[in-house]
């Protein structure tokens, strides 16, 4: 009935900062900085939650001691039942936390910016691009996250040929990074009169959000192509009369960012800005790791080249992580948004390989 946990969370140490962060917002001029205001004001509030998450588990522990103690002079089947539903949840508590202790990385409690393409094969990977936006908005939803659409590429027929969101809550980007690289799904084609079994691609990119000017290269005016055009999505009169879509090419480095959904072009703008800062900074995250990997003897694949899932719906059900070879038959609770097993295996996969 008992189970045994350990793991690391220096309670003072977080109250410190949290104390820190808090004396900060007191600051007369706090405000002057709004993204920077925001991005404090989030951290002390997510903040907030784990402390207090702790300190309601430390008191259940405690509580629970003692009704241990009474259960060893008072056995009764009814007490034990009160004591296994105390403790099943002090272990739900327990295994969030412990997730959370996973994601120690310096940008993996940011919101996540995500980028769905489709792959060759036509209408099939169009729909292929738009049932795993589906899933990932699905997702956020079960986590009480936030999500935005930036921008929307319809397919020809059916689909998406694009999309990017955003998705805010807590660790967003620590939990999807586990999403980044090729997804590949196997199916009888809804779109073939045949009903020939089809294979379709589908690349996803998911960045942290950017903070307000901490990338170390400063983009210049100069590098920038800015066009704006109609937009094609949803969005009222407003935004189909008028040139409110925005598209900006950063020439150095070919990045291209579409923003569509907002009703101003101006809001579009920052918008379409604010994704391109974020793919910058993944740009020096994966400079970084890619030094790191040279020192270490491995080597990294990237873009299409990069396959980590499969979906397969026909002949068999089985969704496979090709990292973990962790494996399921519950497609439909997959695509319906149920991620967390398969997050759980690659945080465990990625932390084992951190500690050997």
């Amino acid at each position: 009935m008992f189970m045994t946990y350990r793991c690391d969370f220096d309670l003072p140490k977080q109250q410190v900062t949290l104390d820190a962060l808090r004396k900060k917002t007191q600051n007369p001029d706090f405000w002057a900085d709004q993204n920077t205001a925001k991005t404090i004001m989030r951290d002390v509030a997510r903040m907030e939650r784990e402390i207090s998450t702790w300190q309601s588990l430390e008191a259940s522990l405690v509580e629970n001691q003692e009704l241990i103690e009474l259960f060893i002079d008072d056995s009764t089947e009814e007490f034990e039942s009160e004591i296994t539903a105390a403790l099943d949840q002090i272990e739900a508590e327990f295994k969030t936390l412990e997730l959370r202790l996973k994601l120690g990385g310096p940008y993996d409690t940011r919101p996540a910016v995500i980028s769905v393409y489709a792959g060759s094969g036509g209408t099939d990977a169009q729909d292929w691009a738009e049932l795993l936006l589906r899933m990932y908005m699905r997702w956020a939803n079960a986590q009480k996250m936030e999500t935005e659409i930036i921008s929307i590429t319809n397919g020809d027929e059916a689909g998406i040929k694009s999309a990017d969101i955003k998705i805010s809550g807590d660790f967003a980007y620590g939990l999807l990074q586990s999403e980044k690289g090729v997804h590949r799904l196997v199916r009888i084609s809804p779109f073939d009169s045949a009903k020939a079994r089809h294979t379709s691609f589908a690349l996803v990119e998911i960045v942290p959000e950017a903070q307000h000017g901490e990338l170390v290269v400063d983009i210049k005016t100069d590098d920038l192509r800015i066009d704006t055009f109609k937009a094609s999505g949803n969005g009222g009169q407003n935004v189909q009369k008028n040139d409110t879509a925005v598209r900006i090419v950063h020439e150095p480095t070919g990045i291209v960012v579409t923003c569509q959904n907002e009703r101003s072009q101006g809001r579009n703008r920052e918008q379409a800005m604010l994704v391109l800062e974020s793919r910058l900074l993944d740009l020096e995250i994966k400079r970084r790791e890619e030094e790191e990997a040279k020192l270490r003897g491995e080597h990294i694949e990237a873009g299409w080249g990069n396959q980590i899932r499969s979906y397969v719906l026909h002949p068999y059900r089985m969704v496979k992580d090709l990292r973990t070879n962790y494996e399921t038959s519950n497609v439909d609770d997959i695509l319906d948004g149920d991620l967390m097993p398969l997050i759980n295996s690659y945080l465990d996969e990625k932390v084992g390989k951190l500690v050997g």
